[in-house]
């Protein structure tokens, strides 16, 4: 195996590794162009991925490796369980475990598990299809009386134009055609050349024709003397080095079209019999792919007949329907995708399981509904079958009545008999690839969606992943289904946001139905005939609507829509439905989480105290940081309220534990000490009562470290406090030259003993002295084995003098955020004071 390229890449053992896993194949498969095999690989990384981080918890690192005739992806792991997998035969839905294996050994060509010391890789290979072969189009032998007139020589005449349809080539045969020289046709129009107008048995308009991305036919042309002349033609749209679209038209003579058309044999002559072994071949050409195959096949069987169209519908899995999926001879756009009922009906197929010649369908519209409203006028159509079973219609049509008999349909069902089981395989195949597509794209959606609990966010997630996969564009209404609000819209085209809302602000909104699926919604189309006839690239494409339901609930409707001309594959409604249910899922979740965390926070914020007090000649500053996502308050609190006149009450608390459990025992603390100070109780009073309080909580009870105290101004300066440190850390004091003490001496803690023994004591703080007081979320910060400590604040709190107590608080609080670089996982509280050195 000759190895070409390879690519790697290592993922943290952490959720959002998995969708980085499959960007990472999904672009380098598509860079290696080996989109082939691209969701193959990324269903099958995902998965493998998954079992790594998810299950086994550890790194993982992808390699994409390319060689010879295929790709190899190799994810490895560090948890080298040596069991050697069990045999893949299948899987529990809901088990997860194995599922990766059994996808291998189900998906890839080749796959294998390799052990090393410290390591497990698991591996797979896909092959790509064999790209040796330069053939992409090829006819059967003919004999000679079988092969087209042409007259030879043949010159080939070529026309360049830019966007406007100015010429900007003129070959020398197009010259000779024409009988312009260059000079003079250079900026002319490609209208002015083309007398398409005249040209009998065309549905599209001169503009539709010169719009398409490729196009073949015959047209008449103007030439230098005025007369038409008749020519076929093969167009081709491109990008100019400027970027531009450019159109580059081939002509020919008519009666040389053989030369430009794409067909794979050519239309049968008058006096010339066209065997059916121009059919040969037909089915070898299941590696095109089913769309590609389709379309051979209606232009085999339109030449087959000499007729002017053909079309070839497919039976939906339950045979109730056929739809259009491949025409020639007739305006596509107008009908691909659009269904038909096969059975009894008011526009049935009637003969879809028999052969059948319609000789005038003037005169049974409803016989092939596919034809209605065209010029054709006469038609044969035969079933497709795979053992006994109704699979799909082909057919033929003329514009001349009774144009078919029955020979030929005899002969177009031979015809269809070849081709019915490699267009049944090809069909299964595209089923098969869509499932995958579909399981990789909800995969990634959900992942996404999983990735955010904001409601606004998962809105606009929701109309991103709908487009531009399922549609051109999106909208999502919120709400009751009397009243729905539009909430977000999204657009391919980001210019054209803004006109798709106001449009939908005017229509009528979708209202829930009550039963579940999509529903075609014609919303738009019901706005004034000027809004339609202004937009109407937005109002006339199909547009579906789906319900929104979560835990039996409507909560909103999904609106998505496309381009006017195109229709929706029921395979693409299956697949918006089934995000339907994720993202209304997604959306419910995050309504509650927004709502549990907007109560939190409000019950959270009641537990802080109000603005604080001034206190004169005190500059006090706090920082409060409680543990936990989505929480304002934690185990440690913190107070400063007003007892008297010239006194004031400071508390400083940890609560063992975090979150709103502990945040329960703040708020009785913080109220307590509050109640109980302002009844004229001493510290160690309150404290011993808050003990028993706390106590009485029985199994909701948790201890408690607390520094409480009283300050109070002294004469001549400064403030003197009266406290007690019941097994909370010591406060610190800097002095003005730098020293720093600790004040106050340990006492026991709060919610253990039945009774406690405190002890008031006193400290003095002179003008510029600061008192620090700080939770052990402080001095507990941790990186390995190294802590800050005691001595670690002491030196910070050094470094601090002549600061302000909002420059020392905010120097304490960095000194911890940079001690480690994991985030902090305790509360923290920080209370400073600092003593103003004038006072």
């Amino acid at each position: 195996m000759l190895i070409t390229a390879r690519m790697s890449a290592a993922f943290a053992p952490e959720g959002r590794s998995v969708a980085a896993a499959r960007s990472f194949v999904r672009n380098t498969l598509s860079d290696w162009d080996a989109v082939d095999v691209v969701d193959d690989a990324v269903l099958l990384t995902s998965e493998l991925v998954t079992n790594a981080i998810v299950h086994a918890g550890t790194s993982a690192e992808v390699s994409c490796v390319r060689y010879d005739g295929g790709v190899q992806i190799e994810v490895t792991d560090h948890y080298p369980s040596r069991e050697l997998p069990e045999p893949a035969t299948g899987f529990d839905d809901g088990d997860e475990s194995g599922r990766g294996l059994f996808l291998s050994a189900s998906l890839a060509s080749a796959w294998g598990v390799e052990y090393a010391k410290n390591v497990k890789r698991v591996w797979f290979r896909l092959e790509l299809a064999d790209p040796k072969s330069a053939t992409s189009s090829a006819g059967p032998l003919l004999p000679a009386n079988a092969l087209p007139d042409a007259a030879v020589p043949v010159h080939v005449s070529v026309v360049h134009t830019d966007n406007a349809r100015r010429v900007t080539h003129w070959s020398p045969e197009a010259a000779r055609l024409f009988g312009l020289s260059a000079d003079e046709a250079l900026g002319m129009s490609l209208n002015d050349l083309v007398a398409w107008p005249q040209t009998p048995g065309t549905e599209l308009t001169l503009d539709e024709m010169l719009e398409l991305s490729r196009w073949q036919g015959s047209y008449d042309i103007r030439t230098a003397k005025g007369i038409a002349f008749r020519v076929f033609a093969s167009h081709v749209r491109l990008r100019d080095a400027a970027g531009d679209p450019a159109l580059v038209a081939l002509l020919v003579p008519a009666q040389a079209r053989a030369v430009l058309e794409n067909r794979d044999a050519a239309r049968g002559r008058v006096g010339v019999v066209v065997q059916d072994n121009e059919w040969d071949g037909i089915d070898g050409l299941s590696r095109l792919g089913l769309e590609d195959l389709l379309q051979r096949a209606v232009e085999r069987a339109r030449d087959l007949l000499d007729a002017d169209s053909a079309f070839v519908l497919l039976a939906t899995d339950d045979e109730s329907e056929m739809e259009v999926r491949a025409t020639t001879g007739l305006a596509g756009s107008a009908h691909r995708l659009s269904r038909v009922p096969v059975e009894t009906a008011v526009g049935r197929y009637g003969s879809a399981r028999m052969p059948a010649v319609h000789e005038d369908l003037e005169a049974s519209p409803d016989a092939v509904p596919i034809l209605q409203d065209t010029r054709m006028r006469s038609a044969v159509t035969v079933p497709l079958k795979v053992e006994g079973r109704l699979t799909g219609t082909l057919g033929v049509a003329s514009e001349s009545s009774s144009r078919f008999d029955n020979d030929d349909a005899a002969r177009l069902q031979r015809a269809a008999d070849r081709v019915s089981l490699t267009v049944e395989s090809a069909r299964l195949s595209e089923l098969e690839r869509v499932r995958r597509g579909s399981l990789s794209f909800l995969a990634e959606a959900s992942d996404l969606l999983a990735g955010t609990l904001d409601p606004e966010m998962t809105l606009a997630m929701i109309a991103q992943i709908v487009v531009p996969r399922l549609g051109t564009w999106c909208a999502v209404h919120t709400g009751e289904s009397h009243a729905p609000v539009l909430s977000v819209v999204w657009h391919a085209d980001e210019m054209r946001i803004d006109d798709l809302r106001a449009l939908l602000d005017q229509a009528e909104p979708p209202r829930a139905q009550p039963t579940p699926g999509a529903r075609r919604w014609l919303g738009l189309r019901h706005l004034d005939p000027e809004t339609v006839r202004e937009h109407a690239d937005l109002v006339t494409g199909e547009a579906v609507t789906l319900p929104l339901v979560a835990r039996g609930r409507g909560i909103g409707m999904l609106t998505f829509g496309i381009l006017a001309g195109d229709r929706f594959r029921r395979d693409t409604l299956e697949l918006a439905e089934d995000l339907s249910r994720r993202a209304a899922l997604a959306m419910d979740n995050a309504r509650l989480y927004s709502e549990r965390n907007s109560t939190s926070q409000a019950l959270q914020r009641s537990l802080l105290p109000p603005e604080l007090p001034k206190v004169p000649g005190v500059d006090v500053e706090v920082v409060y940081q409680a543990s936990g996502e989505g929480n304002e308050v934690g185990g440690d609190f913190y107070d400063l309220f007003t007892i008297g006149d010239d006194k004031w009450g400071f508390a400083i608390g940890d609560v063992c534990g975090t979150g709103p459990e502990a945040a329960a025992v703040t708020g009785l603390a913080r109220q307590a000490l509050r109640l109980l100070t302002r009844e004229g109780m001493s510290v160690p009073a309150v404290l011993q009562r808050l003990n028993t309080a706390i106590l009485e909580e029985g199994p909701r009870s948790r201890f408690l470290t607390l520094l409480h105290g009283h300050m109070t101004h002294r004469e001549g300066g400064g403030v003197r406090l009266s406290l007690v440190s019941a097994g909370h850390p010591l406060p610190l004091r800097l002095c003005p030259d730098g020293t720093v003490t600790s004040v106050a001496t340990p006492q026991p803690l709060l919610g253990v003993l039945d009774e406690v023994d405190l002890v008031l004591e006193t400290v003095d703080l002179d003008p510029g002295d600061v008192l620090v007081c700080v939770t052990d979320g402080v001095t507990e910060r941790r990186e390995g084995s190294r802590m800050l400590g005691d001595d670690g604040l002491a030196e910070v709190l050094s470094g601090c003098t002549g600061l302000t107590a909002g420059a020392v608080a905010a120097r304490i609080h960095r000194a911890v955020e940079l001690f480690a670089e994991e985030p902090a996982r305790d509360d923290m509280a920080i209370l400073v004071m600092r003593v103003s050195a004038e006072d």
